[in-house]
């Protein structure tokens, strides 16, 4: 009996990129299909970030291919379409500190897809329910809440939009070790919930372990 592999949602082939004289990216070629996590590990300088932000065509890499739902990356709008289905954890959660909680959860709600503000809060309220926060954090603002909760509501504003791919950027920097695993656990459960397709980036082992397929 032959067994065929998932379509891949996130395709990377032959990708290269060089700073100067400096190559950062040498023939990286990577795939992720729905459903499935995968985790790049390496030292610092190593590429890891400059392999996410071609992912995203924040950067254009100098060769090679870039597919997302079997479309090859090129042009503006292709790139604008494929970031529409795409969540982000940042590393240092990158919440806006201008912003309230729920604000920052339901940011792309509000200021992408034009939700009213009360439809986008309930989402909001809803989505941090899924991430271990109570209601009662919503009205607060980043600077109240500890580096652990800060990284949930950024997990929650990653998945608010039930998003198709999940980028993670090192999820547990600066956490101690039982935060980092809650939210190791936190990130799986999201995954295979929404049955998304993810990429993380990541030098913690432990949590490379847990979280990548």
């Amino acid at each position: 009996m032959t067994t065929t592999s998932p379509t891949p949602l996130l395709d990377l082939q032959d990708v290269h990129k060089a700073f100067g004289p400096k190559k950062v990216l040498e023939g990286v070629s990577a795939s992720v299909a729905p459903g499935q996590s995968l985790v790049v590990i390496g030292g610092s300088g190593s590429g890891k970030s400059v392999t996410l932000k071609c992912a995203l065509g924040l950067i254009k890499p100098d060769k090679g291919v870039i597919r997302f739902d079997g479309r090859e990356l090129k042009r503006s709008r292709e790139i604008e379409n494929a970031r529409e289905r795409i969540g982000m954890l940042f590393q240092g959660g990158a919440l806006f500190d201008s912003l309230k909680v729920w604000e920052n959860v339901a940011f792309s709600l509000l200021y992408r897809k034009g939700e009213s503000r009360k439809n986008a809060r309930d989402k909001a309220i809803e989505t941090l329910a899924k991430v271990r926060l109570g209601s009662s954090v919503a009205d607060l603002s980043p600077a109240e809440l500890s580096g652990g909760m800060q990284k949930r509501v950024g997990l929650a504003r990653a998945i608010a939009t039930r998003p198709d791919l999940i980028f993670f950027d090192e999820p547990t920097t600066g956490l101690d070790p039982i935060t980092a695993d809650a939210i190791n656990d936190l990130i799986v459960e999201q995954v295979k919930g929404l049955g998304a397709a993810s990429v993380s980036i990541t030098h913690d082992m432990p949590s490379a372990r847990k979280i990548g397929d």
